[in-house]
């Protein structure tokens, strides 16, 4: 994201925590700077100054904020850690590898000793990493035991997220071999729960993901085992309600994380809105659609696949090449639950698979097959640790893979909020007056000023499409 202070104020308005890391405020009148997550009341606009990074704040003269600790946000030194240990093991600990893991095997995961990990983690965090793993869980026992009122809860709680590794392992052992977990989500409202479904109901792949009425539904691999969820609103309450059923609760905390993304749970309307219809050409297309979300995304690879068919045919056709991908390709549930087939075929099962047969041409299936190999061979993460410039820049490098993919890609699955692919024809087309539809290089200056919302705006312009 550009350094710009009208595009960083809009953003640190809502305390989205997709921007943490990416600027830091600072306060002339308090000598303070922080996180753009920080909890505190927001300054007024003509107090502030915003920095790339804390580095650049500290020299100029301001202090870290005691209550957000900007000294050791994402992309800092203290996060960085020496050589990127620190790093990589949050990223570890964030995946949940202490649930899984003795200090000792966790620490020679990273390529240290136990103590030496410690040390690390004291120095640049002030915590061991076995005490971010234990507020990891407890928050999100919190957020379990808040919302979730199945009987099972007791088990999969108090037990689960309150005990050590050792007694994980054995609760895991002693589940029934197929569990079903009932969680209610909040979101602020408000939320335009049809259109979002409607845009999944069309792209949804066949065998691995449906919408039934109001309730979205796919297969997903926990643990090494399938499973299937389906989410649903709560009628009268600005909550969804979430139902797993699966045969571990070992990624629970992930499953619940990623149905965040994809329905955009922890979006504040209210605030992109405000800030997107400050525009004329957009007020229209928000007033029309309050409460729009950004569609997510189970999984980066999945998606990138999903955009790679849709290149030049149209949604329907992208989604029928899918449904041929999947049954093919994606391994088969044992227990197929209604429509519920397979999983979505794994990126070692693409890059070796003959991928013409689903009717695709040769180019598409190299393209594919080598974006699978790339992830197959770690050589690309498909993740937002880097950012925006950074998720587009590595698919673009990938042949077959342009600038519309990427960003297609980095919105959706990443949760990228100002990805923006400008040469879209539907977003280009949704503009158009009396002169004609606007060129992509118009486009992008338009846009300029939707900043750091244009996937949001985005997705107006392609809902008014889809009507």
């Amino acid at each position: 994201m550009e350094l710009d202070d009208s595009v960083c104020y809009r953003a640190l308005l809502t305390r989205d925590a997709r921007f943490d890391g990416r600027f830091f405020v600072a306060v002339r009148t308090t000598g303070i700077y922080c996180r753009p997550i920080c909890p505190a009341r927001t300054p007024r606009r003509e107090n502030v100054t915003f920095y790339r990074c804390a580095a650049a704040a500290e020299a100029a003269g301001f202090r870290p904020c005691r209550r957000c600790h900007p000294e050791a946000s994402p992309g800092t030194p203290a996060w960085n850690g020496t050589s990127a240990v620190v790093s990589r093991a949050l990223r570890l600990i964030e995946d949940g590898a202490l649930d899984d893991d003795h200090g000792e095997t966790f620490a020679a995961r990273v390529g240290l000793g136990e103590r030496q990990l410690r040390r690390l983690f004291r120095r640049h965090l002030g915590v061991s990493p076995a005490e971010i793993a234990r507020v990891r869980r407890a928050h999100f026992a919190k957020t379990m035991i808040d919302g979730s009122d199945l009987p099972m809860s007791e088990v999969a709680l108090h037990r689960t997220f309150g005990r050590s590794p050792r007694e994980l392992r054995r609760l895991r052992r002693s589940l029934p071999h197929e569990a079903s977990l009932v969680v209610r989500l909040a979101y602020r409202p408000p939320f335009d729960w049809r259109t979002l479904v409607d845009f999944l109901r069309r792209r949804a792949t066949p065998g691995v993901e449906s919408v039934e009425g109001e309730t979205y539904r796919r297969t997903f691999a926990s643990d090494g085992f399938p499973g299937t969820l389906a989410v649903s609103p709560v009628a009268g309450e600005n909550r969804v309600e979430l139902r797993v059923e699966m045969s571990s609760v070992a990624d629970l905390m992930r499953i619940v994380e990623r149905v965040k993304r994809i329905f955009d749970l922890n979006a504040d309307p209210g605030t992109i809105e405000a800030a997107l219809s400050g525009d004329p050409r957009l007020r229209r297309f928000v007033r029309a659609r309050p409460g729009l979300r950004v569609p997510g995304a189970w999984d980066g690879f999945e998606l990138a696949v999903r955009a790679i068919l849709g290149q030049q045919v149209s949604v329907l056709a992208a989604t029928t090449l899918a449904g041929r991908l999947a049954a093919r390709f994606g391994h088969p549930l044992e227990r197929p639950s209604g429509s519920l087939t397979h999983l979505f075929p794994s990126a070692e099962a693409l890059s070796r698979g003959n991928l013409q047969v689903i009717g695709i041409t040769k180019a598409r299936a190299e393209t594919i097959r080598g974006l699978a190999s790339a992830v197959a061979r770690g050589r690309l993460r498909l993740d937002s640790s880097l950012g925006l410039d950074d998720a587009v820049q590595r698919l673009s490098a990938l042949p077959g893979i342009g600038e519309w993919t990427a960003q297609y890609v980095a919105l959706r699955a990443f949760g990228e909020p100002d990805a923006f692919p400008a040469g879209d024809l539907g977003l280009r087309r949704a503009l158009a007056d009396d002169a004609g539809m606007p060129s992509t290089p118009l486009l992008s200056r338009m846009a300029e000023s939707w900043r750091p919302w244009r996937g949001y705006a985005a997705v107006h312009l392609w809902t008014s499409e889809a009507r």
